[in-house]
This record gives structure tokens, sequence and C-alpha cells, in this order.
């Protein structure tokens, strides 16, 4: 296994970057979030041309067969530009999941671009509590399904709407998706609610599996949303003078933005061996460490610019509340912590104290 980037891998990051720079920059995102969260022209741009919604599907359905570590790339990149597209829950998760149930037929639709999923799961679930925010129930031996789920991250841009329940993994419509405020105004959840929706049963899937697989891949964009904010302090920090030199020569400044670089470093080789490795471990690591780096990154980016990184007109805070919105997606540190101290079999302290 190696960390570094193969030559196809940085191919495709340039791809994505470059139509990302000239399509959607951080201050077109910023223009739009509060008018129309997704750019859907963007997607079909993604999807249609580059190929990034067929990654995961096998070749013999439409696909790309390409691993997860290619997927990362692309996540690093729309974390970088907090693009307004629903890849990570259309490609990454609601594909993952029809791969995993068999689901041949949907996967073709999906591999172009033309159609997207959403897995009906809250964004705030984790493998380790994977039905958080949900209560739905099979009637009619599966025919219909009823109740509600919370907190579902694109599901009104979705034209399949997936929802495990029972161990089955079912394709339901008539289901009702309302919009409701969110802090990450570049990817909005929704409440999905299910009375007596039809339902076709497509396959068998471990949600589990699922959410710990994208919980893995999750740390590749965080890792994204932190280097964005990087680099771009480290720029604005060499031009930003007071006192007549710029404020990027005090050393307070300097040792600030040298422990940062090394957690975003490190951010990098977990996310990286997260998505090589693939293992309940690897994603344990990377959540437990990149879901803070990213939130802190963001916010030494908004105190290190200043006067400017408090306006709204300043992009700093889109990849603020991505990071917060981010931490607690597909589980929480905490969360990652706990179920890493059982996985390496680390004894908790002396008297059941966590």
């Amino acid at each position: 296994m190696t960390l570094l980037y193969s030559e196809v891998e940085e191919e495709l990051r340039a791809a994505v970057r470059d139509l990302l720079a000239d399509r959607c920059p951080p201050s077109a995102v910023l223009k739009r979030a509060e008018s129309q969260a997704y750019d859907l022209d963007l997607w079909k741009t993604l999807a249609g041309e580059i190929g990034v919604a067929g990654l995961l599907i096998p070749e013999e359905h439409g696909g790309a067969g390409a691993s997860a570590s290619e997927v990362a790339v692309v996540l690093e990149e729309l974390g970088r530009g907090v693009a307004p597209v629903p890849f990570f829950t259309s490609s990454v998760l609601a594909t993952h999941a029809l791969v995993r149930a068999g689901a041949g037929e949907l996967l073709g639709r999906l591999a172009d671009g033309s159609a997207t999923a959403a897995l009906v799961v809250s964004f705030a679930a984790s493998p380790y509590q994977p039905f958080r925010g949900a209560s739905v129930r099979v009637e009619d031996g599966g025919a219909r399904l009823s109740g509600t789920v919370t907190g579902v991250a694109g599901a009104e841009v979705a034209d399949l709407l997936l929802v495990p329940v029972d161990g089955g993994l079912y394709l339901v419509e008539g289901a009702e998706v309302r919009v409701v405020p969110s802090f990450d105004l570049t990817r909005p959840v929704a409440t999905v609610t299910l009375d007596g929706a039809a339902a076709t049963r497509v396959g068998d899937v471990d949600l589990r599996e699922v959410l710990l697989f994208g919980a893995g891949l999750l740390a590749s964009e965080q890792y994204g949303v932190a280097q964005w904010c990087l680099d771009t302090t480290l720029a604005y920090v060499k031009e930003r003078h007071q006192f007549a030199r710029p404020i990027g020569s005090f050393q307070a400044i300097k040792h600030r933005l040298a422990d940062l670089w090394l957690d975003v470093v490190r951010a990098r080789a977990a996310a990286r061996n997260a998505a090589a490795e693939g293992s309940e471990v690897s994603a344990a690591v990377a959540q437990a460490w990149n879901s803070g780096v990213a939130v802190r990154m963001a916010e030494e980016a908004l105190q290190l610019h200043g006067g400017i990184g408090m306006t709204w007109e300043h992009p700093i805070h889109l990849y603020l509340k991505r990071a917060k919105a981010g931490e607690i997606a597909l589980g929480t540190p905490g969360d990652h912590r706990e179920a890493l101290a059982s996985l390496v079999d680390v004894p908790g302290p002396e008297g059941g104290q966590q």
C-alpha cells in the first residue's frame, strides 16, 4: 500500500480543480449560497464530462470501476472548493449502497450522472448508531414504507430515494422531502416523510458498512477543506502588513502556522490511509483526527484573516460551516475515538470513567 498519488489520480485532480476554478470558485459559491444551494449545471459537467459520478460503479454497469483512492482525490478537490454538488451523497453513499445491494439496473442510471440518488439516513447517523434520526417501518409485505427520517443530505435534488430498513434497501416513490434550516449552506439537509410510500426492495444492505465506508472517505473532503484554509491563510499573511512588515514574518504567527501545517499533513496521511486500506480502524482514525483538524484550521483561518475574516463577503465562513457540519456527520470524533479504543483493545480508565 502506498499513500502517494498515482499519475491517474493527479490527472483526475487537475481536471476537477480546473473545472472548479473556472466554473465555481469560492466567491461564486458564496454568491449563490442563500438563493440556490446546489449548482446542478456544474454537477452535470462533473458527472458527464469528467465522469466522477460513475467512479465507484463497476464497468459492466457503465461505470469506471475505480477504487476509493480516486474517489478520495475528487473529494479533496470538492472540499477545497466547498463545491455545492451532490457527489458525496449520491456518488459515494448511495452508490456504494447500491453496489453492495447488487442493484445493477439502478447503477446504470447513476453512472453518467443523468440521475442522482440519496441514501435516506440522517447525516448525523454513525456506523455505530446507523439508524439515528430514523423511524421507518415496512408495510404490506414490503410494498410500502412509513415513517420519518431527519437530517437527510442530498434528498431534495435526488431522483432516487433509497431507504435502508430491516437489512434491506428499498427504492421509494411518493415520499415528502422538506428542506430544513442547515448550518452548512452548501449541503442542505431535509426531513423525509414516508406515509405509505410505494417501495421496491432492490437488495440487501449492511448500513453499518456503508456508513463506515462513507466516514472513511469523508475524511478526504475534510482534508480538502483544511488545505484550502491553510493555503489561503498563508497567502494572506504574506500580503497583510502591520508595522511596515508582513504579519507572516512575526514569530508568533510563524509558530502558529507551523503547528497547523503539521496537523494538515497528518490529516492528508490519515485520509489517504482510510481510502487505501478501507478498514474500520483506518476510518475511525481518519474521522477522529480530520474532523477536528478541519474545524481548527477553519477557525484559525478566520482569526488570522482579522477583520475581513469576520465578514460575510469573505468565503471563509463557508469553510467553517462545512467543517462544523462535517464534524458531526457520520459520527462525531468522540464516537470514532470510542470505537477505536475498542477496535485496538485500549482499556478505559479504571472505574469505567470515559
